[in-house]
Formats: structure tokens, C-alpha cells, sequence
């Protein structure tokens, strides 16, 4: 069949609309009409080459949608299902089947591998194999090919065009606090960066109950909405030039958690400074390669800190997406608040809007 798809060309800083023709799901796949479609920073990385992917590709990897078709051995989802599309894993190595689908072995070829598992390719673009199956979607598109172990059902009562990004962005910020760092109760929380995984841990230290909830970020709109969101406090780095000082005069003893979100090292290291004894620092930003990791080992040792990277929030994402949306639904995930939609063929539009800080998260809609 065919498609519309924003296609990343090698060597090219915007997405191209154009046809593209998808196979017909195998036994093993389905095929969603997309009905919405997260923006991420990791789709900005694989169109300029960050990740490896094979070029020409349709990226998208927070896509949302209504199943259309289902492959012969597919029993998890039916025609007419609402889903949120996610990271994909194998279901097969230790760490899936202890329930850490994040930490799969072979999540690298299974998410920015560029082709199914068989090295085929589902997508072609002007008759000629296109870099496909991103995070085991591709989702810039009308339509995608996915698994059923990739696709969770959800409430039909819930806005599925805005859904996309409980399958990557939001189940990273809010799982970062309620499950990879399983923030304490009444616990003090330091997040570096206010964008959309950042404003999501935000919702989740407020459902866990954490405070005083702390955000460093540049961005004045994005401070505020941290503040209706659940911040405590909010401080601007550029009028902070001492942020350890800064954290210490709220709490003398240091903050039980640190999030980081951007990957600047000069960042991480202030934000190890901050800890209290027996703190812990998540990091889900992506810093440049070769970086050591953050803050003096002598006093992480004598501190007993901790430092940890966090993949989509130690998400197993059947159960956990559901429960986002239950939160959503009840008013205690606000979300949608972070959200501004573009027509999918205004993508180029969204990126520019996204890196001057115009936007805070965009999803994309089908056009018409």
C-alpha cells in the first residue's frame, strides 16, 4: 500500500513529504493508521546521522493510532484497537523476561537497526529500500508497520492524536522518578532541563509526592509551566552561576535525587554536587561521546552516591502506558499541557519551532 511520510534524506537538514509504499503486515506485524506522532530529540539525532541509520528513513517513534490490519500470528491487538506505539524488544533475552524490556539485549539492531530483523525493509521510497522500522515503527507517516510487542492498547476515551508521547518522552520523565529512581515519598528532587522528559518528571514527582521539586531551565515559559506542574522552585542557569550554592541554601544537607536531562557535562557535575549522603543521580541526557561520568569518584565513594543511566524510564511498557493514561484521564497526568500539534507536512516547521524553544513538545497530525 502506499503512504505519506516525511522521508530524512542523507546529507539533508529537512524532511522530505512524499509516497512511500509499505508492505502488507507479515504474521508477526500490524499495521496502524497513524493518528498522531511525537517529535523527539532522538529522531533529530538519527536525521543528522548520530545513530547510524540507513539513509533515506522514516524516523517518528512516537506514534499513536487505530490498528488497521494484523498479521496471522498476532493474538495481543485487533483491527479497530486505539494504541500507543513504543520502544520495541524481544521478549525473549534475561532482561525482558525479568520485565526490564528497556535493558533488552538486543534493543540496538531492534530500534536503530534501519530494517526488520530479517535485514528487509518494509518501506520503499521511489521504489528503492528506505532505512525503516525505528524504534520498530517509523511512525513519520500515515501509516506504520509495527509488533504487537511494541503496541499497547489503550482507553478509547483518551485523545489517541495527542498519545504518542507516553511511548517514549513521558514514560521517560515519569518513570525516571516513580520507577528507575523510585523517588521516596516527601523526598527532595533536582531536575536539570525543563523540556517535555523534564516536565514529566515534574507530574511524576508531584503523583509520588516529592518535595521540594527543583528545576534548572533557561527557558522562562518552560519555568512557569514547571511551577503549575508541580515545581517548588525554578531557577534560571544564566542568573545561577553556583548552582550547588543555590540548591544548598533550600537544603543544607544537599537533594535526595538528581534528573538530568541534557546531557551537558558541566551540568552533571553541578548536579553531583547537590547530593545529600546516599543521593542518587538518574542521566538520560545524551552527552558527547568519550564524556567520564559526572563528580569526583573519592566523594562518591565516601558519599555512597549513586549514578545511573536511565533508558525510556525502566518502562515495561504494557502495564505502565495503560496506567498513564488511567492518570491522564484523571486529571493527575497533565501532559497534554506540553503539547502542540503541527500538520505532519509542517514537520520541518515543528524542528525549527522545537530548537529555538518555541515549542515544547510537537506532535504531528495526518494532513486533512
Amino acid at each position: 500500500m502506499q503512504a505519506i511520510a516525511a522521508v530524512a534524506h542523507a546529507a539533508s537538514d529537512a524532511f522530505a513529504i512524499e509516497t512511500v509504499d509499505i508492505d502488507e503486515p507479515r504474521d508477526d506485524e500490524i499495521l496502524v493508521r497513524i493518528s498522531g506522532v511525537g517529535l523527539c530529540h532522538t529522531d533529530l539525532a538519527a536525521q543528522a546521522g548520530a545513530l547510524g541509520l540507513p539513509m533515506p528513513a522514516v524516523l517518528g517513534h512516537e506514534g499513536s493510532g487505530v490498528v488497521e490490519r494484523v498479521g496471522a500470528a498476532v493474538t495481543k491487538v485487533a483491527p479497530g484497537d486505539h494504541v500507543v506505539l513504543t520502544f520495541l524488544s524481544c521478549g525473549e533475552c534475561p532482561n525482558c523476561s525479568r520485565g526490564d524490556p528497556a535493558y533488552c539485549h538486543h534493543s540496538v539492531p531492534l530500534n536503530i537497526g534501519g530494517a526488520r530483523t530479517d535485514g528487509s525493509a518494509a518501506i520503499r521510497c521511489g521504489g528503492d529500500a528506505c532505512g525503516c522500522n525505528f524504534f520498530g515503527q517509523s511512525s513519520f507517516a500515515t501509516h506504520a508497520i509495527a509488533y504487537e510487542r511494541n503496541a499497547v492498547k489503550v482507553d478509547p476515551a483518551a485523545p489517541l492524536e495527542l498519545l504518542g508521547p507516553l511511548g517514549c518522552g513521558v514514560q521517560t520523565g515519569v518513570g525516571a522518578v516513580l520507577r528507575s529512581l523510585d523517588c521516596r515519598a516527601d523526598a527532595s528532587l533536582l531536575i536539570l532541563g525543563g523540556g517535555s522528559v523534564g516536565l514529566s518528571a515534574v507530574m511524576g514527582a508531584k503523583l509520588r509526592g516529592c518535595s521540594p521539586v527543583i528545576v534548572v531551565e533557561p527557558v522562562a515559559a518552560r519555568r512557569d509551566l514547571a511551577l503549575s506542574l508541580g515545581a517548588t522552585h525554578v531557577f534560571d542557569p544564566a542568573e545561577v552561576p553556583d548552582i550547588p550554592a543555590a540548591i544548598r541554601a533550600i537544603l543544607p544537607a544537599g537533594v535526595d535525587y538528581v534528573f538530568d536531562t541534557t546531557g551537558i557535562p558541566a551540568l552533571q557535575g553541578a548536579g553531583m554536587a547537590c547530593l545529600a549522603p546516599k543521593g542518587a543521580m538518574g542521566v538520560v541526557g545524551m552527552t558527547p561521546p568519550g564524556t567520564p561520568p559526572p563528580g569526583e569518584m573519592r566523594a562518591v565513594m565516601r558519599a555512597g552516591l549513586t549514578i545511573r543511566g536511565i533508558i525510556e524510564g525502566d518502562s515495561d511498557p504494557d502495564s505502565f502506558i495503560p496506567e498513564m493514561v488511567g492518570w491522564f484521564l484523571d486529571g493527575k497526568l497533565p501532559f497534554d499541557r506540553m503539547i502542540t500539534t503541527y500538520p505532519l507536512s509542517a514537520i520541518n516547521r515543528a524542528v525549527r519551532d522545537h530548537k529555538e524553544g518555541r515549542c515544547l513538545k510537537a506532535v504531528l497530525l495526518p494532513d486533512g
